[in-house]
C-alpha cells in the first residue's frame, strides 16, 4: 500500500483579467497549499475507487482521480480520505488528481490543464503566481501564514460563478477587490453574502476563497482548539485553523 497526501490549494488573491475566444477565462492569482489535505490509500494491484467521509461524491469515470489514472494510462485500487470540502473553492478533486499524477512521475502542465484549472498548480504545489486558464505557474518563494477556514454547510458551483461573472461584465462589471469572483458567487449563492457581511464584522478581514464557498482569514483566532462551530446566518459554520506548506 502506498499513502499519497493531497494537500489543498488556497486562492490568496484572483483576478480575471480576460476571456479566452472558447469562453475560458484567463487569471492572475497567487495560490498556495495548505495543510489541510486529503489522503489517498493506494493498492497498486487494485481497480477501485472508495471515499470515506463523503459518500455523495461520484466514484465513476467522472471523478478526477479516475481520470487522472487514465492519463497517466495506470491503474490501482484507490481508498480517498476527504478532508477538504466538496464544492468549497479549496481544489479538493484537483488535489486529489495531482496527488495521482505525482505519484505516476508528473505531467507537463499543458497535459495536467486536461483534468482541470487547478490542477497544473496543484500537482506542483507551494505558492505561485498563476497565470493564463491555470497553465502558466510561476513558482515564488514560500511564506509561513497561519490561516483559519471558515467553512458554510453549502458549497457553491464554479461554473455557475463563471457563467454569472459573464452575466455582469455584460451589463458593464468590472472586477475588482482582492477577489474578482466575490460579487458573481453571491450572486449564484445569496447565502454567501450573508455569511461574508456577518463574518467581516465578527473576524475582519474575511476573504473568499476562489469561488467559495470557503471563506479565510489570515491567522489564527484561537490557541485552544484546531476546529470549532459557530452559527452564523445561514446555520452551522465550520472554522478550522491550518498553515500555508511549501
Amino acid at each position: 500500500m502506498t499513502t499519497l497526501s493531497a494537500p489543498a490549494k488556497l486562492t490568496w488573491f484572483l483576478e480575471i483579467t480576460g476571456t479566452r475566444a472558447n469562453g475560458y477565462h484567463e487569471l492572475r492569482s497567487e495560490m498556495t497549499t495548505l495543510a489541510l489535505a486529503d489522503e489517498l490509500e493506494l493498492d497498486e494491484d487494485g481497480d477501485f475507487l472508495t471515499i470515506t467521509n463523503a459518500p455523495h461524491l461520484a466514484t465513476d469515470d467522472t471523478n478526477l482521480v479516475r481520470r487522472a489514472l487514465a492519463l497517466v494510462g495506470r491503474r490501482a485500487g484507490v481508498t480517498l480520505t476527504k478532508r477538504i470540502p466538496a464544492g468549497g473553492g479549496l481544489g479538493g478533486g484537483s488535489a486529489d488528481a495531482a496527488a495521482i499524477l505525482r505519484w505516476a512521475g508528473g505531467v507537463s502542465d499543458v497535459e495536467a490543464l486536461r483534468l482541470g484549472g487547478d490542477v497544473p498548480f496543484c500537482q506542483r504545489g507551494g505558492r505561485a503566481l498563476v497565470e493564463g486558464v491555470g497553465e502558466v505557474v510561476q513558482p515564488l518563494p514560500f511564506v509561513a501564514r497561519d490561516v483559519t477556514l471558515l467553512l458554510p454547510s453549502f458549497s457553491v458551483n464554479t461554473a455557475q460563478v463563471y457563467k454569472a461573472y459573464d452575466e455582469l461584465a455584460a451589463e458593464g462589471f468590472a472586477g475588482s477587490g482582492r477577489n474578482h469572483l466575490e460579487a458573481p458567487a453571491t450572486r449564484v449563492e445569496p447565502r454567501l453574502g450573508q455569511v461574508l457581511a456577518w463574518a467581516r464584522a465578527e473576524y475582519g478581514a474575511v476573504e473568499l476563497a476562489g469561488s467559495g464557498s470557503t471563506l479565510f482569514v489570515e491567522g489564527h483566532l484561537r490557541s485552544d482548539v484546531v476546529s470549532w462551530d459557530v452559527t452564523g446566518p445561514a446555520g452551522a459554520l465550520q472554522l478550522v485553523q491550518t498553515v500555508t506548506t511549501p
